[in-house]
């Protein structure tokens, strides 16, 4: 099984990015993920609520333990959100077109952390 179906059948996702802009990716995605029935964290510290769903500041103040992380944020952030992801023990990421960098593809070789480079809401 590819990876991209074996993260597909994990059920807490955060979407770091999330936004309450509907014509957002940051917002779609929340949105989709919900509809498909899965547990989603939407992450954004501008934001309470996105998609009707408590919005977290950052990932370490979500209560439930994350399976995957989406990323819809730019690269630079994504850094930081990496760095994040890796104290919390979390091993797959999906970063959406436009959160990609070698940086970030080192960082995630460098700590055993896997990546998904594909759209989430595509696949859905």
């Amino acid at each position: 099984m590819s990876l991209k179906n074996e993260t597909m059948k994990l059920k807490n996702w955060a979407v770091v990015g999330a936004t309450t802009k509907k014509n957002r990716f940051g917002y779609k995605i929340v949105k989709k993920l919900k509809q498909n029935d899965y547990n989603v964290f939407p992450v954004n510290p501008k934001f309470e609520e996105v998609a009707d769903l408590k919005c977290y500041p950052d990932l370490s103040s979500i209560e439930n333990d994350i399976d995957v992380v989406d990323m819809v944020v730019n690269p630079k952030s994504g850094i930081k959100v990496m760095e994040e992801i890796s104290k919390l023990g979390i091993k797959y990421v999906w970063l959406q077109p436009g959160t990609r960098s070698q940086e970030i593809r080192d960082f995630a070789a460098e700590n055993n952390i896997e990546l998904i480079e594909d759209c989430i809401y595509a696949s859905l």
